[in-house]
């Protein structure tokens, strides 16, 4: 399917992305990255949503609510596992002093990755000032731009398949409407590592072979403009786990794979079954059809710019975490049958 402009979750009108990124001495790689789901105040102004946990193992914070009351209601934030309780803290305190909202209870979300391999997560680096310029980012006229992918933001310390890992993010457009993803990647082993069907992480080789990673983990953020109830929305979150499949994940058990999906709502489906290939309209939710298929290429892809962006970093007691090498991909890919370019 067609990308967006920017081919980033940014291309959903309205969605603001900032990263915060925290590198210090040799033991401190970590961040966080905030996802405001349109420019106004989120509280006053909440967004239909739902919850995919496909493997829920993870710390993240506030998803039952929305999985039970069906909306956002303030911006979503990602970070290092143990810093978790910390950006939820100082979130709240944002959502006092950057929008004005002091209601009697809010609900903080939070998702979380381990990237102990790289970084010293006990430490919990990540406090009010990393958390309100993530904010204050996503909510900037460059939040709703260009996003930086690979090691930024919540993504500095992560590893994928066994290569740098990180923050990626993709969009896809069809008729009338926009859906956008972005990932903060942090699972798999190498061997394990598809791309566009070939065995990637069999076939290239490393100074040596990646260290095993305390994590295993991934967020996936889903955005679209289409008109969607709460019930609707989630059967899309579910096909996130289809393109995070196509790269090679079984979701192993130590694996946190969360689907958070939002909808700004500006769109509606009328005709969009009339432009969908080799579809005729069909009863219930049939029209969900391309937006399903937008899901997954966009996560597959979000997930493979997360790699392609990574550069390599040395962290914790010398931990090296390479970055996948793209100049071996040529030739590999010829090798399969699938020549480049």
């Amino acid at each position: 399917m067609e990308m967006g402009k920017l081919n980033a979750i940014t291309d959903v009108g309205g969605v603001g992305v900032g990263h915060s990124t925290i590198i210090s001495g040799e033991d401190v790689r970590t961040g966080v990255t905030a996802i405001v789901p349109h420019q106004g105040n989120p509280h006053e102004e909440k967004v239909t949503a739902a919850v995919d946990l496909f493997n829920a193992y993870g710390k993240a914070t506030g998803l039952p609510q929305i999985m039970f009351e069906g909306v956002l209601e303030v911006p979503i934030m990602l970070t290092e596992t143990l810093n978790t309780w910390r950006v939820a803290d100082a979130t709240l305190d944002y959502m006092s002093e950057g929008y004005g909202v002091k209601p009697g209870s809010l609900n903080v979300v939070v998702g979380e990755t381990n990237g102990g391999h790289l970084t010293n997560n006990f430490g919990r680096h990540v406090g009010r000032e990393a958390v309100f310029k993530a904010l204050d980012a996503a909510r900037s006229p460059g939040g709703v731009g260009h996003v930086p992918e690979g090691n930024v933001g919540g993504g500095t310390p992560m590893s994928g398949y066994g290569f740098k890992g990180g923050i990626g993010t993709s969009s896809r457009v069809f008729g009338n409407f926009t859906v956008g993803v972005l990932v903060q990647l942090n699972c798999g082993r190498k061997d394990d590592l598809m791309i566009g069907g070939v065995p990637v992480g069999r076939e290239v080789e490393l100074p040596r072979p990646p260290g095993r990673s305390p994590g295993n983990s991934i967020m996936m953020i889903v955005a679209t403009d289409l008109a969607m109830d709460s019930r609707q929305l989630w059967k899309v979150a579910k096909r996130a786990a289809l393109g995070l499949a196509r790269t090679g994940s079984y979701g192993s058990n130590g694996s946190g794979d969360f689907t958070i999906a939002f909808t700004t709502g500006g769109k509606d489906f009328k005709g969009l079954m009339e432009v969908w290939p080799g579809e005729r309209r069909s009863r219930g939710d049939g029209f969900l059809n391309p937006v399903y298929r937008a899901t997954v290429e966009a996560t597959e892809e979000a997930i493979v710019n997360a790699l392609f962006m990574a550069e390599t970093m040395v962290g914790r007691d010398g931990h090296t975490r390479y970055a996948l090498p793209t100049e071996q991909l040529p030739e590999i890919f010829e090798r399969y049958g699938r020549p480049v370019g």
